[in-house]
């Protein structure tokens, strides 16, 4: 039966735009590499990124994911992918859970970014 969720694909109109926005814009690791496209982080679930090649994956470029990627330290980074010229959709906002920030990659899929610490929460754990 099914034990665990391998991955989670996002389509991309331009895969070697997007392979080097994932891996050299956002800084995810790029571990397997095909005429698939390109599998990145480490530990499952990976994250799929697939040239959108027949009709209906096509439908399925530049949308609402609805990924949230953990991003320690999340206002900063921000500044980071600022100076890397990652479109925010929605700038870092400090939320009851956290910071929240929506980014979109070069062909419009939208991620969420969350860091669960708000920069005054920053102290020493203990």
């Amino acid at each position: 039966m099914i034990s665990n969720l391998h991955s989670i694909a996002i389509f991309v109109s331009d895969i070697d735009r997007a392979l080097a926005f994932y891996r050299d814009t956002l800084g995810l690791p790029l571990i397997r590499q095909g005429s698939f496209g390109g599998e990145f982080l480490e530990a499952a679930p990976h994250l799929g990124v697939h040239p959108a090649v027949h009709p209906e994956a096509k439908k399925l470029v530049g949308r609402e994911t609805g990924l949230t990627f953990h991003v320690p330290n999340l206002v900063h980074v921000a500044g980071i992918l600022h100076d890397r010229g990652v479109t925010f959709v929605r700038e870092p906002t400090k939320m009851g859970f956290g910071v929240m920030a929506m980014i979109a990659d070069p062909d419009g899929n939208i991620f969420a970014l969350w860091d669960d610490e708000t920069p005054e929460d920053d102290h020493p754990h203990g």
